[in-house]
Protein backbone atom coordinates (compact mmCIF):
# COMPACT_ATOMS: atom_id res chain seq x y z
CA UNK A 1 0.00 0.00 0.00
CA UNK A 2 1.78 3.53 -0.39
CA UNK A 3 2.18 5.26 2.07
CA UNK A 4 -0.30 7.92 3.50
CA UNK A 5 -0.73 11.33 2.23
CA UNK A 6 -0.90 14.13 5.02
CA UNK A 7 -3.76 15.35 5.56
CA UNK A 8 -3.00 18.89 5.35
CA UNK A 9 -5.54 21.74 5.18
CA UNK A 10 -4.03 23.04 1.92
CA UNK A 11 -3.72 19.77 -0.19
CA UNK A 12 -7.40 18.49 1.60
CA UNK A 13 -8.81 21.95 0.02
CA UNK A 14 -7.21 22.01 -3.16
CA UNK A 15 -9.43 18.51 -3.66
CA UNK A 16 -12.38 20.05 -2.75
CA UNK A 17 -12.22 23.46 -4.24
CA UNK A 18 -10.91 22.62 -7.56
CA UNK A 19 -12.41 19.44 -7.92
CA UNK A 20 -16.04 21.11 -7.02
CA UNK A 21 -15.18 23.81 -9.83
CA UNK A 22 -14.55 21.49 -12.38
CA UNK A 23 -17.65 19.11 -11.51
CA UNK A 24 -19.64 22.71 -12.01
CA UNK A 25 -18.63 23.25 -15.06
CA UNK A 26 -19.48 20.46 -16.76
CA UNK A 27 -22.17 19.00 -14.80
CA UNK A 28 -24.03 21.36 -13.29
CA UNK A 29 -26.76 23.38 -15.04
CA UNK A 30 -28.00 26.65 -14.76
CA UNK A 31 -30.53 29.25 -16.74
CA UNK A 32 -28.69 32.06 -18.19
CA UNK A 33 -31.47 34.60 -20.28
CA UNK A 34 -34.15 31.73 -20.68
CA UNK A 35 -31.38 29.46 -21.94
CA UNK A 36 -30.57 26.33 -19.35
CA UNK A 37 -27.13 24.40 -19.89
CA UNK A 38 -24.24 24.09 -18.06
CA UNK A 39 -21.83 26.99 -17.55
CA UNK A 40 -19.10 25.68 -19.76
CA UNK A 41 -21.61 26.31 -22.18
CA UNK A 42 -23.34 29.54 -21.74
CA UNK A 43 -19.20 31.04 -21.14
CA UNK A 44 -18.50 29.41 -24.81
CA UNK A 45 -21.76 30.86 -26.67
CA UNK A 46 -20.82 34.62 -24.77
CA UNK A 47 -17.37 34.04 -25.95
CA UNK A 48 -18.55 33.42 -29.61
CA UNK A 49 -20.96 35.96 -29.82
CA UNK A 50 -18.30 38.63 -28.05
CA UNK A 51 -15.85 37.30 -31.25
CA UNK A 52 -18.65 37.61 -33.96
CA UNK A 53 -17.80 37.23 -37.64
CA UNK A 54 -14.35 37.32 -37.15
CA UNK A 55 -14.14 33.99 -36.03
CA UNK A 56 -14.28 32.44 -38.72
CA UNK A 57 -10.92 33.80 -39.62
CA UNK A 58 -9.82 32.34 -35.87
CA UNK A 59 -11.14 28.72 -36.92
CA UNK A 60 -9.65 29.07 -40.56
CA UNK A 61 -6.12 29.97 -38.47
CA UNK A 62 -6.42 27.02 -36.16
CA UNK A 63 -7.09 24.75 -39.75
CA UNK A 64 -3.55 26.37 -41.20
CA UNK A 65 -1.83 25.54 -38.10
CA UNK A 66 -3.16 21.80 -38.13
CA UNK A 67 -2.02 21.62 -41.18
CA UNK A 68 1.34 22.97 -41.27
CA UNK A 69 1.88 21.19 -37.83
CA UNK A 70 2.99 17.64 -39.04
CA UNK A 71 5.09 19.11 -41.68
CA UNK A 72 6.63 21.71 -39.46
CA UNK A 73 7.37 19.38 -37.35
CA UNK A 74 8.80 16.71 -39.60
CA UNK A 75 6.15 14.04 -38.96
CA UNK A 76 4.02 13.73 -41.92
CA UNK A 77 6.32 11.03 -43.87
CA UNK A 78 6.52 8.85 -40.80
CA UNK A 79 4.34 5.83 -41.63
CA UNK A 80 1.87 5.81 -44.99
CA UNK A 81 -0.73 6.80 -41.83
CA UNK A 82 1.19 9.62 -41.38
CA UNK A 83 1.30 10.61 -45.26
CA UNK A 84 -2.33 10.32 -45.63
CA UNK A 85 -3.78 12.34 -42.76
CA UNK A 86 -0.58 14.63 -43.38
CA UNK A 87 -2.25 15.03 -47.24
CA UNK A 88 -6.05 14.78 -45.73
CA UNK A 89 -5.19 17.78 -43.63
CA UNK A 90 -3.98 19.98 -46.35
CA UNK A 91 -7.74 19.23 -48.00
CA UNK A 92 -9.19 20.38 -44.90
CA UNK A 93 -7.12 23.71 -45.24
CA UNK A 94 -8.21 24.42 -48.94
CA UNK A 95 -11.85 23.33 -47.94
CA UNK A 96 -12.27 25.73 -45.32
CA UNK A 97 -10.20 28.63 -47.27
CA UNK A 98 -12.56 27.78 -49.64
CA UNK A 99 -15.84 28.13 -47.47
CA UNK A 100 -14.26 31.38 -45.76
CA UNK A 101 -13.64 32.99 -48.90
CA UNK A 102 -16.24 31.53 -50.89
CA UNK A 103 -14.54 29.48 -53.95
CA UNK A 104 -15.45 26.75 -55.66
CA UNK A 105 -18.59 25.26 -56.56
CA UNK A 106 -22.43 26.87 -55.22
CA UNK A 107 -22.89 23.40 -53.72
CA UNK A 108 -20.36 23.25 -51.08
CA UNK A 109 -21.81 26.77 -49.69
CA UNK A 110 -25.38 26.37 -50.43
CA UNK A 111 -26.04 22.81 -49.17
CA UNK A 112 -26.51 22.95 -45.38
CA UNK A 113 -24.75 19.64 -44.98
CA UNK A 114 -21.68 20.60 -46.78
CA UNK A 115 -19.48 23.47 -45.73
CA UNK A 116 -22.29 25.45 -43.65
CA UNK A 117 -22.52 22.25 -41.24
CA UNK A 118 -18.63 21.09 -41.55
CA UNK A 119 -17.40 24.59 -40.86
CA UNK A 120 -20.15 26.47 -39.21
CA UNK A 121 -21.45 23.99 -36.61
CA UNK A 122 -18.90 21.60 -36.18
CA UNK A 123 -15.18 23.12 -36.67
CA UNK A 124 -16.22 26.60 -35.04
CA UNK A 125 -18.18 24.62 -32.21
CA UNK A 126 -15.04 22.95 -31.51
CA UNK A 127 -13.07 25.61 -32.00
CA UNK A 128 -13.86 27.60 -28.84
CA UNK A 129 -15.25 24.74 -26.70
CA UNK A 130 -12.27 22.87 -26.65
CA UNK A 131 -9.43 25.50 -25.54
CA UNK A 132 -12.21 26.76 -22.87
CA UNK A 133 -12.92 23.45 -21.74
CA UNK A 134 -9.54 22.60 -21.41
CA UNK A 135 -9.21 25.51 -19.25
CA UNK A 136 -11.69 23.91 -16.87
CA UNK A 137 -10.29 20.36 -17.57
CA UNK A 138 -7.37 20.46 -15.09
CA UNK A 139 -10.12 20.78 -12.35
CA UNK A 140 -11.57 17.52 -13.24
CA UNK A 141 -8.22 15.81 -14.11
CA UNK A 142 -5.19 16.86 -12.03
CA UNK A 143 -6.55 17.69 -7.68
CA UNK A 144 -7.48 14.10 -7.02
CA UNK A 145 -11.12 13.52 -8.20
CA UNK A 146 -10.58 11.02 -10.82
CA UNK A 147 -8.15 8.46 -8.11
CA UNK A 148 -11.38 9.15 -5.55
CA UNK A 149 -13.39 7.97 -7.92
CA UNK A 150 -11.37 5.11 -9.33
CA UNK A 151 -10.82 3.43 -5.69
CA UNK A 152 -14.52 2.85 -5.47
CA UNK A 153 -14.69 1.43 -10.13
CA UNK A 154 -11.45 -1.18 -8.95
CA UNK A 155 -13.36 -3.36 -7.51
CA UNK A 156 -15.73 -3.90 -10.51
CA UNK A 157 -13.48 -3.62 -13.54
CA UNK A 158 -11.57 -7.37 -13.45
CA UNK A 159 -15.08 -8.93 -13.01
CA UNK A 160 -16.91 -7.15 -15.45
CA UNK A 161 -14.42 -5.73 -18.24
CA UNK A 162 -11.42 -8.30 -17.47
CA UNK A 163 -8.96 -5.38 -17.08
CA UNK A 164 -7.16 -4.38 -14.15
CA UNK A 165 -8.37 -1.43 -11.33
CA UNK A 166 -6.18 0.95 -12.83
CA UNK A 167 -7.43 1.05 -16.21
CA UNK A 168 -10.54 3.26 -14.40
CA UNK A 169 -8.32 6.22 -14.55
CA UNK A 170 -8.03 4.98 -18.43
CA UNK A 171 -12.07 5.35 -18.42
CA UNK A 172 -12.53 8.41 -16.62
CA UNK A 173 -9.53 10.17 -18.46
CA UNK A 174 -11.61 9.74 -21.47
CA UNK A 175 -14.83 10.71 -20.33
CA UNK A 176 -13.70 13.73 -18.70
CA UNK A 177 -10.54 14.57 -20.77
CA UNK A 178 -9.79 13.19 -24.08
CA UNK A 179 -9.47 9.72 -25.88
CA UNK A 180 -5.77 11.12 -26.81
CA UNK A 181 -4.78 11.40 -23.21
CA UNK A 182 -6.42 8.07 -22.07
CA UNK A 183 -4.24 6.32 -24.96
CA UNK A 184 -1.09 7.64 -23.65
CA UNK A 185 -2.19 6.38 -20.39
CA UNK A 186 -2.57 2.99 -21.72
CA UNK A 187 0.11 2.66 -24.46
CA UNK A 188 2.67 3.82 -21.46
CA UNK A 189 1.55 1.70 -19.08
CA UNK A 190 1.70 -1.62 -21.50
CA UNK A 191 5.12 -0.46 -22.68
CA UNK A 192 6.26 -0.65 -18.54
CA UNK A 193 4.28 -4.31 -18.35
CA UNK A 194 1.52 -2.46 -16.48
CA UNK A 195 -1.03 -4.18 -19.19
CA UNK A 196 -1.41 -7.40 -20.95
CA UNK A 197 -1.96 -7.08 -24.54
CA UNK A 198 -5.39 -7.92 -24.19
CA UNK A 199 -6.05 -5.64 -21.85
CA UNK A 200 -4.35 -2.69 -23.81
CA UNK A 201 -6.66 -4.01 -26.38
CA UNK A 202 -9.94 -3.69 -24.34
CA UNK A 203 -8.91 -0.15 -22.92
CA UNK A 204 -7.82 1.04 -26.04
CA UNK A 205 -10.93 0.12 -28.23
CA UNK A 206 -13.74 0.15 -25.33
CA UNK A 207 -12.77 3.07 -23.18
CA UNK A 208 -11.32 5.15 -25.35
CA UNK A 209 -14.30 7.55 -25.80
CA UNK A 210 -14.86 10.89 -27.26
CA UNK A 211 -14.56 13.27 -24.34
CA UNK A 212 -17.44 15.51 -22.63
CA UNK A 213 -16.29 18.50 -24.31
CA UNK A 214 -17.33 16.68 -27.78
CA UNK A 215 -20.43 15.49 -26.12
CA UNK A 216 -21.44 18.93 -25.41
CA UNK A 217 -20.95 19.64 -29.13
CA UNK A 218 -23.34 16.38 -30.14
CA UNK A 219 -25.63 17.47 -27.35
CA UNK A 220 -25.95 21.49 -28.74
CA UNK A 221 -26.18 20.21 -32.55
CA UNK A 222 -29.24 17.55 -31.72
CA UNK A 223 -31.13 20.23 -29.61
CA UNK A 224 -30.41 17.89 -26.62
CA UNK A 225 -28.61 20.64 -23.82
CA UNK A 226 -31.53 20.85 -21.83
CA UNK A 227 -31.21 17.05 -21.04
CA UNK A 228 -27.20 17.34 -20.95
CA UNK A 229 -27.26 15.30 -17.52
CA UNK A 230 -29.70 12.61 -18.82
CA UNK A 231 -27.74 12.42 -22.01
CA UNK A 232 -24.47 12.03 -20.36
CA UNK A 233 -24.98 9.51 -17.56
CA UNK A 234 -26.68 7.42 -19.99
CA UNK A 235 -24.46 7.54 -22.63
CA UNK A 236 -21.52 6.87 -19.86
CA UNK A 237 -23.27 3.42 -18.84
CA UNK A 238 -24.51 2.76 -22.62
CA UNK A 239 -20.81 2.52 -23.42
CA UNK A 240 -19.64 1.01 -20.59
CA UNK A 241 -22.27 -2.13 -20.91
CA UNK A 242 -21.24 -2.09 -24.33
CA UNK A 243 -17.45 -2.36 -23.58
CA UNK A 244 -18.56 -5.17 -20.95
CA UNK A 245 -20.37 -7.58 -23.98
CA UNK A 246 -18.10 -6.96 -26.44
CA UNK A 247 -14.89 -8.36 -24.43
CA UNK A 248 -16.73 -11.70 -24.53
CA UNK A 249 -16.87 -11.86 -28.59
CA UNK A 250 -15.19 -12.25 -31.64
CA UNK A 251 -12.35 -10.17 -31.73
CA UNK A 252 -11.76 -9.40 -28.41
CA UNK A 253 -12.21 -12.46 -26.85
CA UNK A 254 -9.49 -13.67 -29.35
CA UNK A 255 -6.75 -11.33 -28.03
CA UNK A 256 -3.87 -12.70 -26.10
CA UNK A 257 -3.46 -12.31 -22.64
CA UNK A 258 0.23 -12.13 -22.75
CA UNK A 259 2.48 -8.69 -21.90
CA UNK A 260 4.92 -6.94 -24.52
CA UNK A 261 7.89 -8.89 -25.83
CA UNK A 262 10.91 -7.94 -23.76
CA UNK A 263 8.61 -5.74 -20.30
CA UNK A 264 8.88 -7.04 -16.95
CA UNK A 265 5.11 -7.54 -15.97
CA UNK A 266 3.62 -5.35 -13.03
CA UNK A 267 0.70 -6.61 -11.99
CA UNK A 268 -1.44 -4.35 -9.61
CA UNK A 269 -1.29 -4.24 -5.90
CA UNK A 270 -5.17 -5.63 -5.12
CA UNK A 271 -6.47 -2.98 -2.83
CA UNK A 272 -8.42 -4.24 0.31
CA UNK A 273 -10.19 -2.41 3.45
CA UNK A 274 -11.93 0.61 3.84
CA UNK A 275 -12.09 2.50 0.69
CA UNK A 276 -13.24 5.35 1.45
CA UNK A 277 -10.53 5.94 3.32
CA UNK A 278 -8.23 4.72 0.61
CA UNK A 279 -9.92 7.03 -2.08
CA UNK A 280 -9.49 10.17 0.65
CA UNK A 281 -5.93 9.43 0.64
CA UNK A 282 -4.98 8.67 -2.87
CA UNK A 283 -7.06 12.00 -4.06
CA UNK A 284 -5.04 13.46 -1.42
CA UNK A 285 -1.62 12.39 -2.73
CA UNK A 286 -3.06 13.40 -6.20
CA UNK A 287 -3.82 16.70 -4.58
CA UNK A 288 -0.27 17.33 -2.60
CA UNK A 289 1.41 16.70 -6.21
CA UNK A 290 -0.62 18.44 -8.75
CA UNK A 291 1.67 21.49 -8.55
CA UNK A 292 1.18 25.13 -9.50
CA UNK A 293 -2.49 25.78 -10.23
CA UNK A 294 -1.74 28.13 -13.00
CA UNK A 295 0.73 25.58 -14.57
CA UNK A 296 -1.77 23.10 -15.25
CA UNK A 297 -4.42 24.91 -16.75
CA UNK A 298 -1.83 26.41 -18.68
CA UNK A 299 -0.76 22.73 -20.01
CA UNK A 300 -4.37 21.77 -20.08
CA UNK A 301 -5.12 24.76 -21.96
CA UNK A 302 -2.30 23.91 -24.76
CA UNK A 303 -3.16 19.99 -24.87
CA UNK A 304 -6.54 21.54 -26.05
CA UNK A 305 -5.24 24.05 -28.69
CA UNK A 306 -3.16 21.08 -29.80
CA UNK A 307 -5.93 18.96 -29.99
CA UNK A 308 -7.93 21.71 -31.80
CA UNK A 309 -5.61 21.78 -34.63
CA UNK A 310 -5.41 18.20 -34.71
CA UNK A 311 -9.02 17.49 -35.39
CA UNK A 312 -10.24 20.83 -37.69
CA UNK A 313 -8.82 20.02 -40.54
CA UNK A 314 -9.74 16.27 -40.72
CA UNK A 315 -13.49 17.11 -40.04
CA UNK A 316 -12.97 19.50 -42.91
CA UNK A 317 -11.57 17.01 -45.16
CA UNK A 318 -12.80 13.45 -44.13
CA UNK A 319 -15.58 15.02 -43.04
CA UNK A 320 -16.67 16.40 -46.57
CA UNK A 321 -15.35 13.35 -47.72
CA UNK A 322 -18.08 10.85 -45.81
CA UNK A 323 -20.72 13.59 -46.59
CA UNK A 324 -20.25 13.33 -49.98
CA UNK A 325 -20.33 9.63 -49.52
CA UNK A 326 -23.18 10.00 -47.65
CA UNK A 327 -25.20 12.35 -49.98
CA UNK A 328 -24.33 11.67 -53.48
CA UNK A 329 -23.57 7.76 -53.04
CA UNK A 330 -25.29 4.75 -52.19
CA UNK A 331 -22.55 3.59 -49.84
CA UNK A 332 -24.04 4.40 -46.58
CA UNK A 333 -27.28 3.49 -47.59
CA UNK A 334 -26.25 0.06 -47.96
CA UNK A 335 -24.01 0.07 -44.42
CA UNK A 336 -27.29 0.90 -43.42
CA UNK A 337 -28.87 -1.70 -43.95
CA UNK A 338 -26.67 -3.79 -41.52
CA UNK A 339 -28.15 -1.66 -38.50
CA UNK A 340 -31.97 -0.92 -40.11
CA UNK A 341 -33.39 -4.39 -38.20
CA UNK A 342 -32.23 -2.93 -34.74
CA UNK A 343 -33.27 0.69 -35.40
CA UNK A 344 -36.90 -1.11 -36.11
CA UNK A 345 -36.53 -3.43 -33.60
CA UNK A 346 -36.69 -0.37 -31.37
CA UNK A 347 -38.77 1.69 -32.99
CA UNK A 348 -37.17 4.16 -33.00
CA UNK A 349 -38.60 6.84 -35.38
CA UNK A 350 -37.21 7.19 -38.83
CA UNK A 351 -35.88 3.82 -38.34
CA UNK A 352 -34.12 3.55 -41.77
CA UNK A 353 -32.77 7.26 -41.70
CA UNK A 354 -31.43 6.75 -38.47
CA UNK A 355 -29.71 3.43 -39.69
CA UNK A 356 -27.94 5.04 -42.47
CA UNK A 357 -26.86 8.16 -40.49
CA UNK A 358 -25.10 5.57 -38.23
CA UNK A 359 -23.19 4.30 -40.98
CA UNK A 360 -21.23 7.19 -41.63
CA UNK A 361 -19.96 7.60 -37.68
CA UNK A 362 -17.29 5.01 -38.86
CA UNK A 363 -16.13 8.03 -41.24
CA UNK A 364 -16.42 10.83 -38.93
CA UNK A 365 -18.59 10.25 -35.01
CA UNK A 366 -20.02 13.90 -35.81
CA UNK A 367 -21.95 13.14 -39.39
CA UNK A 368 -24.67 11.34 -38.22
CA UNK A 369 -25.94 14.15 -36.56
CA UNK A 370 -26.34 16.17 -39.89
CA UNK A 371 -29.02 14.00 -40.74
CA UNK A 372 -31.17 13.85 -38.31
CA UNK A 373 -30.73 17.72 -36.71
CA UNK A 374 -34.80 17.79 -37.01
CA UNK A 375 -36.05 14.55 -36.48
CA UNK A 376 -37.74 13.38 -33.36
CA UNK A 377 -36.59 13.77 -29.77
CA UNK A 378 -35.80 9.79 -29.37
CA UNK A 379 -33.92 9.36 -32.87
CA UNK A 380 -31.76 12.48 -32.00
CA UNK A 381 -31.25 10.96 -28.32
CA UNK A 382 -30.13 7.55 -30.15
CA UNK A 383 -28.13 8.75 -32.98
CA UNK A 384 -26.46 11.15 -30.19
CA UNK A 385 -25.70 8.08 -27.72
CA UNK A 386 -24.63 6.31 -30.60
CA UNK A 387 -22.68 7.82 -31.98
CA UNK A 388 -20.49 8.18 -28.58
CA UNK A 389 -20.60 4.53 -27.58
CA UNK A 390 -19.98 3.48 -31.32
CA UNK A 391 -16.70 4.73 -30.66
CA UNK A 392 -14.69 4.16 -32.90
CA UNK A 393 -13.74 6.42 -36.42
CA UNK A 394 -11.36 7.22 -38.60
CA UNK A 395 -10.44 10.93 -38.84
CA UNK A 396 -9.18 10.69 -35.54
CA UNK A 397 -9.62 7.76 -33.04
CA UNK A 398 -8.68 4.98 -35.07
CA UNK A 399 -4.63 6.94 -36.53
CA UNK A 400 -4.12 7.25 -32.92
CA UNK A 401 -4.81 3.44 -32.00
CA UNK A 402 -3.01 2.51 -34.48
CA UNK A 403 -0.47 5.08 -33.51
CA UNK A 404 0.38 3.38 -30.44
CA UNK A 405 2.18 0.25 -29.44
CA UNK A 406 -0.93 -1.91 -28.80
CA UNK A 407 -1.18 -4.57 -31.77
CA UNK A 408 -4.30 -3.83 -33.90
CA UNK A 409 -5.86 -4.10 -36.90
CA UNK A 410 -8.11 -2.16 -38.91
CA UNK A 411 -10.38 -5.57 -39.76
CA UNK A 412 -10.78 -5.94 -36.52
CA UNK A 413 -11.34 -2.64 -35.92
CA UNK A 414 -14.10 -2.60 -38.27
CA UNK A 415 -15.89 -5.58 -36.68
CA UNK A 416 -15.85 -4.14 -33.68
CA UNK A 417 -17.06 -0.68 -34.99
CA UNK A 418 -20.43 -3.56 -35.59
CA UNK A 419 -20.81 -4.92 -32.71
CA UNK A 420 -20.86 -1.70 -30.67
CA UNK A 421 -23.07 -0.04 -33.13
CA UNK A 422 -25.66 -2.89 -32.83
CA UNK A 423 -25.43 -2.85 -29.12
CA UNK A 424 -25.95 0.45 -28.41
CA UNK A 425 -28.45 0.80 -31.15
CA UNK A 426 -30.29 -1.09 -28.86
CA UNK A 427 -29.40 -0.44 -25.32
CA UNK A 428 -30.00 3.38 -26.04
CA UNK A 429 -33.11 2.59 -28.00
CA UNK A 430 -34.57 1.22 -25.12
CA UNK A 431 -33.73 4.47 -23.24
CA UNK A 432 -35.49 5.94 -25.63
CA UNK A 433 -38.94 3.63 -25.59
CA UNK A 434 -39.39 5.01 -21.74
CA UNK A 435 -38.10 8.39 -21.52
CA UNK A 436 -38.98 9.99 -25.03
Amino acid sequence: MKPSATATPGSAAKFIVCSALGLIMFFVTITINGKSTIPLDHLTNWVRSVLGPSQKYIVLLAIAAGAALPFIKGTWNRSRQDRIFSFCKLIGLLCAAMFVFGWGPAELHTNKNLFPFLFTVLCSSLCFLIPIAAVFLSFLTDYGLMEFVAIFLQSVMRKIWKTPGRSAIDAVASFVGSYSLALLITDRLYREGKYTTKEAFIIATGFSTVSTTFMVVVAKTLQLMPYWNFYFWTTLVITFIVTAIVVRLYPTAHVTEAYADGVTPQPEEVITGNRLSRAWQEALLASSASGNIGANVWRSTREGLHMVCNILPTIMSIGLFGMLMALYTPLFNWLGYIFYPFTAMMQVPDALVVAQALATSIAEMFLPAAFVVKAAIAARYVVAVVCISELLFFSALIPCILSTTIPVSIPKLLVLWVERTILSIILAGAVALFFF
